[in-house]
């Protein structure tokens, strides 16, 4: 069994496994412990994972009405790498905006391993006021500090299966669970079918649910948090 990957999970003990056949916590487990052994020689150089494709230059917008106005997206796949623990990442910048105005723009950085799972590797974050930046919290980078890799998205994912998709320990902490590889979802961009719909969420803020949906070919095409959806518009 390789020992590229290995996830501590303090309510199933150590786990080694090659992914994506491992299941990272069984259903109703979460991991409260994270480590992972990065090889960069496992790595390859173009992002492909159908649920979380990187093609360069691609563009997608998001567009939605919620409690404070009308929330924007924008998430450009650059041409641009980053050198991070060996591995050579993938830049990809969200621009996010509130009735038109920059509130948080980040700049995140992702790799995929050979098996086909996309790793996060982390991202720097400046949130807006007034059109300045006020403060970069959030921001993460494995391998400086506690900060290590999380999964992005799964190679195979699997019903149950709960992750850390990035850890920062105080800083960042998003986890994921899948809740399905099957659903329907209909945005402004088209309708899908075989949809991988998540939750997602962190221990470092209350009420920090959401449910994501992603598209095979697209990725993200919808984010739900309570009755509020903000959806895919369009891709350039």
């Amino acid at each position: 069994m390789s020992s590229r990957v290995l996830f501590l999970c303090a309510a199933i003990g150590l786990l080694t496994a090659d992914l994506p056949n491992a299941r990272f916590a069984s259903a109703g487990q979460k991991p409260k412990e994270w480590a992972a052994n990065i090889q960069p020689s496992e790595f390859v150089g173009a992002v492909t994972n159908p649920y979380f494709p990187l093609p360069s230059g691609r563009t997608l917008r998001y567009r939605g009405e919620t409690k404070n106005g009308v929330e924007t997206l924008q998430i450009e796949v650059t041409y641009g790498t980053k050198l991070i623990l060996g591995v050579t990442t993938t830049v990809v910048v969200e621009t996010h905006a509130l009735d038109g105005q920059t509130t948080e723009i980040s700049e995140n950085w992702f790799a995929q391993d050979r098996d086909g799972n996309v790793w996060y590797f982390g991202e720097f974050s400046q949130t807006y006021e007034n059109g300045s930046p006020i403060n970069s919290a959030g921001s993460w980078e494995a391998g400086v500090g506690d900060a290590q890799p999380g999964i992005m998205m799964q190679a195979q994912p699997r019903v149950g299966d709960t992750y850390f998709q990035e850890f920062a320990p105080g800083v960042a902490q998003d986890m994921a669970q899948v809740l399905s590889t099957m659903r329907s979802v209909t945005v402004p961009h088209g309708s899908f079918s075989q949809v991988l719909l998540t939750k997602e969420w962190t221990a470092l803020e209350s009420n920090s649910v959401e449910h994501k949906s992603y598209a095979p070919g697209i990725g993200l095409i919808l984010e739900e948090k309570g009755s509020e959806r903000v959806q895919l518009v369009e891709v350039h």
